[in-house]
């Protein structure tokens, strides 16, 4: 009979995992600075992309402490992730609108890592592994602070910036129509006269 895993060897298999996705990000995150119109939102993503940088770095250090070979394992996770933000960044919205859509986009990704990270703080603490625990809360920290940063972002501005360019183009669309409701709103009347005529 095989063997049961054991939670070391989820803990790795969740590091793989987490490093995988580290580097699809690096590919995906200068997709969504360059889809930004705001030079702040754009200046967050092309930062983060540093960071992640240096979070690769951290999550080698965590496999070399462990004396373990630095590889990954496909994250369909953060795949996902990303091709839902690919068809985002492919939607036909104005600026403010694709902003926000982008800022939502990335906040998917950042609660992804959050989760990973918490869960290989949780296990590595558990388990016993100090350094390799503080790496990984070191890289924990610095998601909060870009989910952080793009809520602020939102907040600050680029969710009511598009709130405002949804309204107004509803309204456009009320003028455009109000004389067509007005026709027949009047018929609309004129029935009920009669009806109460009856």
């Amino acid at each position: 009979m095989a063997e049961n895993g054991t939670l070391h060897d989820a803990f790795l298999d969740e590091l793989r995992d987490t490093y995988d996705a580290e580097k699809q990000l690096t590919k995906a995150l200068p997709k969504l600075a360059k889809a930004a119109s705001s030079p702040e939102l754009r200046e967050a993503f092309e930062s983060h992309l540093e960071e992640t940088r240096a979070q690769i770095e951290r999550l080698e250090q965590v496999f070399e402490s462990l004396e373990e070979k630095a590889r990954g394992k496909h994250c369909a996770g953060i795949a996902g992730i990303i091709e839902e933000g690919k068809s985002i960044m492919e939607e036909d919205f104005d600026d403010a609108t694709m902003d926000a859509c982008l800022i939502a986009a990335g906040q998917r990704a950042e609660h992804y890592e959050m989760a990973a990270y918490g869960t290989l703080v949780a296990w590595a603490n558990g388990l016993g592994h100090t350094e390799a625990a503080e790496l990984l809360q070191e890289t924990l920290d610095e998601e909060k602070a870009a989910d952080m940063k793009l809520s602020s972002l939102a907040e600050g501005g680029i969710n009511q910036d598009a709130a405002d360019a949804s309204q107004s183009d509803e309204d456009e669309e009320d003028e455009e129509r109000a004389p067509a409701r007005t026709g027949r709103g009047g018929g609309a009347a004129v029935a009920v006269k009669r009806t109460s005529r009856r």
